[in-house]
């Protein structure tokens, strides 16, 4: 596949779209429920419910695990969140939340081939979720969590990885990490750098910044600094708590202080994961041969186009400038990849293979501005999957 091919053409841009188009897209929801057996007759409505439907109930419940075989429960995913943290909106409850659910299940079903349900919690009390997923887990075979707000989310994930026995992944964190190391591994070989010898700067330490900054030091960077609105995260800086005081002794080895303007001079790249503006004065004061990921959705930290100026590569979180991060890459593929491996934890070794996967596909097409695959690349999910599954426990 060339790389034309897996570029959106300028009349898929969103800013074309119109409001009644969109509008009228969503209206009664993006979702239905699917029967794929025959109710026509007497006979099929006795097989598909009662009395025929006990026979299926009794034997699973002599054997839990016949539900993997007469149920849909193992192969489908709980779409969950509480509306606190939608990308490019902020905390607008979980009503509002719900459409961005039903599209994260259209996105399932259409690359993966796995049904899915959005729920949407009315809570944002970590315990009360905790309960809730926990309590209505029988129903499913994974959980996709989304759009909760840090800190909350990193105690959510880990409470849930503990008490289920499924694959559990909050998608803002890791599905957005694995694709930026994904794009970071093809950008180095575009100007010519050592990953491992990268000097880093992420800006923002929610729950993107923290999952960024956990998968680059699983792939040997040693050299990050992570900064919050703050400034940098260093060892001896005052008020530290949870992920950031931990990062203060496994980030920042040269102890730099300060903001953006101190940790940006000579570093080979930027990730911004925040709403912050970096200044293109900054920017220009990068090593030769820079690389930034303006990530923020739907203002990037800094336009491409200015960004363009001082750095070999530029990647952004939209669909209209070239190189999109986009986390469609990524949790599809290994959700289906956990799934077909019946793997009970999503690990950071099948992330890592992800991430391969995802910049293989790219091959001898490479570019400064061709890094990443398409979002509709149709060869990626059944590439992820395949890598995930072949590193799954």
């Amino acid at each position: 596949m060339t790389q034309e091919s897996n570029v959106p053409s300028a009349n898929e841009s969103p800013a074309q779209i119109s409001l009644p188009e969109i509008f009228n897209s969503h209206l009664g929801g993006k979702l239905s429920i699917h029967v794929d057996r025959p109710l026509t007759t007497k006979r099929d409505l006795s097989i598909a419910y009662t009395p025929g439907v006990a026979q299926v109930s009794r034997a699973i419940a002599q054997d839990i695990n016949a539900a993997e075989d007469y149920t849909w429960s193992s192969r489908l995913v709980a779409v969950i969140s509480d509306g606190s943290a939608v990308l490019g909106l902020g905390n607008i409850g979980a009503k509002a939340s719900l459409p961005v659910m039903e599209g994260k299940s259209a996105l399932f079903k259409k690359f993966a081939e796995l049904d899915s349900i959005p729920i949407v919690l009315d809570t944002s009390d970590v315990d009360e979720m905790f309960e809730a997923i926990v309590r209505i887990a029988p129903s499913f075979g994974a959980v996709n969590l989304e759009d909760i707000s840090a800190p909350r989310c990193f105690e959510l994930e880990e409470r849930l990885i503990e008490a289920l026995d499924m694959p559990v992944m909050h998608d803002d964190q890791h599905g957005t990490a694995v694709v930026v190391l994904a794009a970071l591994k093809n950008a180095v070989k575009v100007v010519g750098k050592n990953i491992e010898d990268l000097r880093v700067v992420i800006t923002g330490a929610g729950a993107a910044g923290v999952a960024v900054t956990e998968i680059l030091l699983a792939s040997g960077i040693t050299d990050i600094i992570v900064t919050d609105s703050r400034g940098t995260i260093h060892e001896g800086r005052e008020a530290l708590t949870g992920k950031k005081l931990e990062f203060a002794s496994r980030t920042n080895p040269r102890g730099v202080a300060g903001g953006t303007t101190e940790a940006l001079q000579d570093a080979d790249v930027f990730i911004g994961v925040s709403s912050a503006k970096i200044p293109d004065e900054q920017v220009a004061t990068m090593a030769e041969g820079a690389i930034v990921f303006a990530l923020s959705n739907p203002d990037p930290e800094i336009l491409p186009e200015v960004a363009a100026r001082y750095a070999d590569v530029v990647a952004t979180g939209r669909s209209d400038f070239p190189n999109q991060i986009n986390n469609v890459l990524a949790f599809p593929g290994i959700f289906r990849g956990a799934l077909d491996a019946g793997a009970k934890k999503i690990t950071q070794e099948m992330k890592l293979a992800a991430a391969d996967a995802i910049a293989s596909l790219v091959g001898e097409d490479l570019a400064s501005n061709y890094i990443i695959p398409s979002a509709l690349d149709p060869r990626v999910a059944p590439a992820v999957a395949e890598a995930v599954k072949s590193v799954a426990k």
